[in-house]
């Protein structure tokens, strides 16, 4: 099998872009649903709307020039600094609010993330330096001065700089209009796609235009310039008809993803195999907004993802003929242009998706799940046996991991391919496929060169797991007429972890995790302090010495041990083993929640190991952080005792 490989970004004037694209495209997705309910009520209640309604229809301004830029100070402050920076993030959005006239999207984009930086900055001058007693009385006052002093500057400097930004953009687009330039966009639009630079476009600029249009006429064809699927589609039907090879066999699939799913950048490396066939989305995405200005079509909000249906669903209702028009006409432009350029191209071998795939996820600067696994399936040969979970350690993460996985590809019918855990140090070129932390991918390939890897950022419910479960039932699923797959012994590795998973299912768990490792109300109110609380039980427990601990610190500087559903696994490095007397785990419960790297965590699990003992626990612990009854269950738990039972009842399942 053919390893994955994704080139680092170089830096640059458009990785830069890209990630101000992102940065932005992160206030709005997240507020997508507010943005829909919105759109819905003023569809349904004002004067032209469906439901006419004076009444309700009262909802429909404060939800815009309230609501709205709210959520995106709100959203953006908590991107910034955790809950702290969220709120006073949306306190100074509250002045370019107030300042202006006009839907303050843009105001609130930059209002929320400033205010939250010069927070963060404020709160590391004096971190550490407050007198005990005194936190909770200099935190509360010094977020209220900040806040009254950023919204009184956003009211009075950020919010008339905006609207003056706004009215000058304004007029450009109204230029544009007036002069039947609209579709030159596209010429901008389409390349920057594919280069993920539309989200600085989109999110920065026609977003807040578009809607503060829909606020005055009712709609905006602004919302499709981006995210009309039509001229995607009708490259990847030209793939479909006249491509060649996994090009060819894979653009059915990819078609329906993106027009349905709405999930663009899976025809991105068919543009890249041929690059001059960037031409195909770029006519038609021009063909789809001259249609639009023919018949004054437009959205009532944006419509994320890009898909047909959530297109229809934000069309306002006297332009459904003209959206319908517009995706079919962009679809049919983009499919004879694609076609074209397909038939009159030589047959070479540089038509690669895979090496397109690669490239694409190079200049995006991380994995797309959906792409990816487009390839996976079709590159990869023979059936799978091993999968194995690599951490720094091999103690924590990567357990948990592998619990998760290997009862997923149990319920799906797999249960003989042995998925284990182990330490990056101790990997060998054994196995069919690695998942590793996203983090830690690149110290894993070398090692593993013929693998497939899988990189993820969630151990405990990544979507990457499900991709992982598909492709083993591609790969171990022969067809009805195949002589039966010869069965393939466990590569030593994996065999030595299975014999090793064996006798932890026969250390008994109270061994490992006792009632003097549980504490239900922690103390600690970030991180690096519960980081301290827990190793202090294993200490106490005389588990680890004080060196461990430090290792654990180090541990998370480097990669994150969150796991997901407000779970952190702590736990030492790899060279920190000498420092574990004796396996054990300790529980923290926070109920009220920290900030962990920008992740709310109310379970800290301290984690040390010897000879995989702690196994049976930590698989447990995985099985109940996947459930959400069961989370419940221990968020809810009144007695240190619940957690033990709930824990053993999970061991006998």
């Amino acid at each position: 099998m053919e390893t994955e490989t994704v080139e680092k970004p170089r830096a640059g004037l458009r990785v830069g872009v890209q990630k101000f694209g992102t940065f932005l495209s992160g206030m709005i997705m997240p507020n997508i649903g507010a943005f829909i309910a919105w759109g819905l009520i003023t569809a349904l209640f004002i004067p032209k709307g469906f439901l006419p309604n004076e009444q309700l229809a009262l909802l429909v301004s404060p939800m815009i020039t309230f609501l709205l830029p709210l959520l995106i100070g709100y959203t953006g402050g908590h991107a910034i600094h955790g809950l702290r920076g969220g709120v006073v993030g949306a306190a100074a959005t509250m002045g370019v609010i107030v300042g202006t006239d006009i839907p303050m999207f843009i105001g609130a984009m930059i209002m929320g993330p400033l205010a939250a930086w010069v927070m963060k900055k404020l709160d590391a001058l004096w971190d550490g330096r407050i007198k005990p007693g005194f936190e909770m009385l200099v935190n509360n006052f010094s977020a209220g001065i900040v806040a009254a002093i950023m919204a009184i500057i956003g009211m009075l400097l950020v919010g008339p700089a905006v609207k003056a930004f706004s009215q000058g953009a304004a007029t450009a687009v109204d230029f544009l209009v007036q002069h039947g330039l609209l579709p030159l966009t596209s010429i901008l639009i389409e390349p920057a796609k594919i280069l993920f630079l539309n989200n600085a476009i989109n999110h920065g600029i026609l977003t807040p235009l578009g809607t503060e249009e829909s606020l005055n006429a009712g709609k905006s064809m602004l919302f499709l310039l981006e995210s009309n699927p039509g001229p995607g589609l009708g490259l990847l039907l030209a793939y479909t008809v006249f491509g060649r090879g996994m090009a060819r066999a894979s653009a059915p699939g990819a078609a329906l993803i993106q027009f349905v799913g709405g999930i663009h950048e899976i025809y991105f490396p068919y543009v890249l195999m041929k690059p001059v066939i960037v031409l195909a989305p770029i006519l038609g995405g021009m063909t789809g907004v001259f249609t639009l200005v023919v018949t004054g079509a437009g959205l009532r909000s944006p419509a994320a993802p890009g898909s047909i249906l959530a297109v229809f669903a934000a069309a306002s209702s006297d332009s459904y003929l003209g959206v319908t028009l517009s995706v079919l006409f962009a679809t049919i432009v983009s499919f004879v242009v694609a076609g074209l350029i397909l038939k009159l191209s030589k047959n070479t071998e540089g038509d690669e998706l895979g090496e397109a795939t690669s490239k694409m996820e190079a200049m995006k600067g991380k994995k797309s799940s959906v792409a990816s696994a487009l390839v996976s399936a079709a590159a990869t040969s023979g059936p799978i046996r091993t999968v194995v979970f690599a951490c720094d350690a091999g103690m924590g993460s990567s357990a948990m991991g592998a619990s998760v996985l290997r009862n997923k590809i149990k319920d799906a019918g797999f249960g003989d391919v042995k998925v284990t855990n182990s330490a990056i140090a101790n990997l060998t070129d054994t196995y069919d496929i690695v998942v590793t932390h996203q983090d830690l991918a690149d110290r894993a390939k070398p090692k593993t060169g013929s693998a497939t890897h899988v990189s993820v950022d969630n151990f405990m419910n990544s979507p990457r797991y499900d991709e992982i479960v598909e492709l083993v039932r591609t790969s171990n699923t022969a067809p009805a007429d195949a002589a039966p797959a010869e069965t393939v012994p466990a590569a030593p590795a994996a065999a030595d972890a299975a014999s090793e998973d064996e006798n932890a299912e026969a250390q008994p768990a109270h061994e490992v995790l006792a009632a003097d490792g549980v504490v239900l109300q922690g103390t600690a109110t970030e991180r690096d302090a519960a980081i301290d609380e827990v190793g202090q039980l294993l200490m106490q427990r005389g588990s680890v010495d004080a060196d461990y601990v430090l290792a654990m610190h180090e541990r998370e500087t480097s990669v994150s041990t969150y796991m997901g559903n407000f779970l952190a696994i702590p736990h030492g490095t790899n060279d920190a083993k000498e420092h574990i007397n004796h396996s054990a785990v300790a529980v923290v419960r926070y109920p009220e929640g920290i900030d962990w790297g920008g992740k709310d965590v109310k379970f800290v699990v301290g984690v040390a190991g010897l000879n995989n003992e702690h196994l049976k626990i930590l698989a447990s612990i995985a099985k109940i952080f996947t459930n959400k009854d069961q989370v419940a269950q221990l968020e809810q738990a009144t007695s240190v005792e619940e957690i033990l039972d709930l824990f053993g009842k999970v061991n006998t399942k």
